[in-house]
């Protein structure tokens, strides 16, 4: 079944770098019982064990040479008081009384329970592997131990550990020291990693003192301490100069919590500290919920703001805000950047409410800059940065005209600036001048005469363009720093396309296609968004060791975002396809970290997943019983729409049957209807939008029609192809080649060798108890199954859009080939509008520390659900 995934010990990456234990084959990883539940790793998460703490071998083989006498010998070493002579340097001994028997047994009673339960307390953990190991038994516990006879570490220090020659040492908190019943002295380490020892790697530099506490522990012997440490932990969102202070006197600094499941980082919960307790690593998570639901007041404004950056035709934000509406948040697509003129025509169609913006992102982050100057020079907003304190030509100038400078005018000729328009960054007047300019309207001139100018020739227009400064600023036409609630985006990374015969393995980032992951992060850090979610291919945590993906996972957290990454598959959010994709959450230390939304649906699985990442797919753990919707087939998509012919040219057309699935019912809603189950639009009003295909040439349509309509139809029914048993086809020289009226072959040479001769994809069709293995930009046949199960043509825009699960009002523009490429390059709607609502959970302070979010029963017709079990009540 799909929707299920293995319980695997962590993403690869952090495991990768852990060798073996350094305590006796009988030791366990366990809690402080009294610590227990706030120091879990999340159900869902994976299980954890000693093999993922950022440790060494080199204790391993310290332990074999201490230990290479024998038993007996070890054993007259010992003492009552608890300690182990080294023969070879001084001794490392616990020193003090040990604690009151009744207060130890309290504190860790799992190591004073019997052998025969040692396996059921264990098994409670998460952090256990209780399939090899057990739980090393105590005889006594101790708040403070010597080491190399003059180190003394107390309960709840930090220090080093050993590790191997080369290597530096590893770094914990020590959380507690006891002797064994075999008489051998331990501490419990609960481990901090360094950032290369994270899912980060070397994919980003981060600060070298900085390190992120785990909830990892495993016993150790007591001479691995090397020395104590002097690690801060501070809050994630201490101002910038009071955390310098403290890092210049400190060894390492600690402002974030790394656990494994989704390779999430998190801010610290607050330490609890008391007189009863002196544990300074134990978490509790009680003082972070009220610190959100706090500042959750803050968020109940009426709009909530969405910047959508690489928007293409808006898909992503438009699942988003769904998505969010149905969790009570009203979150609005303020702004959106994309560099496709048709995908900006169509969002700004749909979405007539968001300011959209047809550049680069490079030349909008330039734009924003500028921005932000001209407010401060207009005193809309107030700052001490001196970078920011920019003189402008007007400046100096006094006002009156200015003269255009169009290669036709008369030199004596001066032109008025009526109004000015629109602003950008770039060269709109393709001139080789790149800069900020303003589109301008000249007195006693038309619209047809509207000219961009560059802000130099506009000198003695301080007050057109302080007008129009000024009303862009009240009515937010570009967001300032702070004003986007939300960045969400898909930074396009060529680079590391298959297709691509030149990337570039060795440092990703020097690649040009690849640089829209920069300009992402730098918006993302210019504007500081409350939230941040980027959606990518898999193939970001899979070429080059998965480095882009871990770089923007460390752009993010030296950003001081709390962060996790994981992977969604569309058809487990109800779509006949598979598409999984990659999806990075950011929050700002004040917010709650939003969660991943489980799987609704079964979904057939295709493709595979990074193995380092494999624990980072979102699904129900494998043994968990899941109540799955059934999946999706392409039949449950489609098959209600009219049928169209292969020359349609129709872009609206009535609906001539009434929906037959749920899927149907769905999708045919309007926006209000989606926004509000209360309201019902009258069918015979609806239309079907872009219900029309990609015309084909008479070749291809000639060879379309002789495509058998049966399940496996492709290019291998057709007369002259034969079968082989290695299931490559060959010419069969017992049939005659048959020719088109053009006189070009029925069957083509490329079908014949594509993929050395092994794919059935030419010229297939679909069936209707298939699903897809993923929307594609194109629409030719000649290498692909696009083909209609029943009707000689390929799908059709709607067709295709529907299986991406855009709503069918949703309208596309430009050229045919143009909105096939708008709806291929899309994030599936129903993904998006799950991640939605896991945002507008967290967004209002309801969201829990767990990784993942179970939807609500038949998300999402949770308004209708609502509303009909209310009307049953009041029967």
């Amino acid at each position: 079944m799909a929707g299920k995934r293995k319980t695997t010990t962590s993403p690869g990456d952090a495991s990768s770098k852990q060798p073996k234990k350094v305590v006796a084959e009988e030791e366990v990883v366990q809690l402080n019982s009294e610590e227990e539940e706030v120091n879990q790793v999340d159900e869902q998460g994976a299980k954890m064990s000693s093999d993922v703490k950022p440790h060494s071998e080199k204790s391993d083989s310290r332990r074999s040479a201490e230990n290479a006498a024998s038993e007996e010998e070890s054993t007259k070493n010992e003492s009552v008081s608890g300690h182990v002579t080294d023969e070879d340097g001084p001794e490392a001994r616990f020193v003090g009384d040990p604690l009151p028997d009744e207060e130890a047994r309290t504190r860790w009673p799992h190591r004073y329970v019997k052998k025969s339960n040692k396996q059921a307390i264990g098994s409670k953990s998460s952090n256990v592997k209780d399939d090899c190991e057990e739980i090393l038994p105590a005889r006594r516990h101790y708040t403070q131990a010597e080491v190399d006879g003059r180190l003394i570490y107390n309960l709840y220090d930090d220090a080093h550990v050993k590790a191997e020659d080369g290597e530096d040492s590893y770094i914990c908190k020590i959380v507690e020291m006891f002797e064994a019943t075999d008489g051998k002295c331990y501490f419990t380490a609960q481990w901090f990693y360094r950032a290369r020892d994270t899912s980060i790697k070397h994919a980003y530099d981060i600060d070298k003192k900085r390190v992120f506490f785990s909830e990892i522990r495993d016993d150790n012997p007591l001479d691995c301490l090397v020395e104590k440490l002097n690690i801060v932990k501070m809050p994630l969102n201490m101002d910038l100069e009071g955390k310098k202070a403290k890092i210049l006197s400190c060894d390492y600094f600690c402002d974030m919590l790394y656990l494994l499941p989704y390779s999430t980082f998190v801010k610290l919960p607050p330490e609890n500290l008391t007189a009863s307790n002196e544990s300074s690593s134990t978490l509790s998570s009680d003082d972070d919920v009220n610190e959100v639901k706090s500042t959750s007041d803050a968020h109940k404004k009426s709009e909530v703001t969405l910047l959508d950056l690489y928007s293409g035709c808006g898909a992503m934000s438009t699942g988003l805000c769904l998505g969010a509406n149905l969790s009570g948040l009203n979150l609005v697509t303020k702004w959106a950047v994309d560099l496709n003129k048709y995908a900006c025509e169509s969002l700004r169609l749909n979405h007539p409410e968001t300011e959209v913006r047809n550049e680069s992102a490079e030349d909008f982050l330039l734009l924003l800059n500028e921005w932000e100057k001209l407010c401060i020079r207009f005193s809309l907003i107030s700052s001490n940065d001196p970078e920011k304190q920019q003189s402008y030509p007007f400046d100096s100038e006094e006002e009156g005209d200015v003269q255009g400078d169009d290669e036709d005018e008369n030199d004596d000729e001066v032109f008025e600036v009526a109004k000015v328009l629109q602003i950008c960054y770039g060269d709109p007047k393709e001139k080789g001048e790149r800069g900020l300019h303003f589109k301008v309207s000249w007195k006693n001139y038309g619209p047809e005469y509207d000219t961009w100018e560059p802000i130099d020739g506009l000198g003695n227009c301080q007050e057109a363009i302080k007008e129009f400064v000024t009303n862009g600023y009240k009515s937010r036409i570009l967001p300032l720093p702070g004003d986007a609630d939300v960045i969400c985006g898909g930074p396009p990374c060529q680079g590391i396309s298959g297709f691509n015969r030149f990337r570039n393995r060795n440092n990703p980032l020097q690649d040009e296609k690849n640089k829209q992951l920069i300009v992402f992060m730098d918006v993302v850090k210019f504007l500081k968004p409350k939230f941040v979610l980027m959606e990518n291919v898999v193939d970001i945590l899979k070429f080059a060791d998965g480095f882009l993906g871990r770089y923007a996972m460390g752009r993010l957290i030296e950003m001081n975002y709390q962060t996790r990454i994981g992977m969604l598959a569309a058809g487990a959010y109800g779509l006949p396809q598979f598409r999984m994709r990659v999806f990075l959450w950011g929050a700002r230390p004040t917010e709650k970290l939003p969660q991943y939304p489980l799987p609704t649906h079964d979904v057939i699985v295709r493709g595979v997943v990074p193995v380092e990442f494999e624990s980072n797919v979102v699904a129900y753990n494998e043994g968990c019983v899941a109540q799955l919707e059934k999946k999706l087939f392409l039949e449950d998509a489609i098959s209600d729409l009219p049928p169209v012919e292969n020359n349609e040219h129709r872009d609206e057309m009535p609906y001539t049957t009434d929906p037959k699935t749920e899927f149907q019912r769905q999708i045919r809603l309007r926006k209000d209807e989606l926004l509000d189950a209360s309201l019902k639009s009258n069918p015979s009003e609806c239309l079907l939008y872009d219900h029309r295909p990609l015309e084909l040439n008479n070749d291809d349509y000639q060879r379309v029609c002789r495509i058998p309509k049966k399940k496996g139809g492709n290019f291998r029914d057709l007369p002259g192809v034969r079968v082989r048993p290695d299931n490559k086809v060959e010419w069969d020289p017992d049939v005659k080649r048959v020719y088109l009226d053009s006189g070009k072959p029925l069957v083509p040479d490329y079908a014949m060798t594509f993929v050395n001769g092994t794919s059935s994809k030419p010229f297939a069709r679909l069936w209707w108890d298939e699903t897809v293995p993923t929307v594609v930009t194109r629409a030719e046949p000649h290498n692909q199954a696009i083909m209609h199960p029943e009707q000689d043509r390929v799908l059709t825009i709607r067709e295709n859009a529907r299986l991406q699960g855009f709503p069918d009002y949703y309208k596309l523009c430009g050229p045919i080939k143009e909105r096939y490429i708008q709806v291929g390059n899309a994030v599936a709607v129903p993904v998006a509008r799950a991640l939605g609502y896991a945002l507008g959970m967290a967004f209002q302070g309801s969201a829990n520390s767990e990784p993942l979010l179970t939807l609500p029963k038949k998300f999402p017709n949770i308004v209708e659900q609502i509303s009909s079990d209310s009307s049953k009540d009041n029967v």
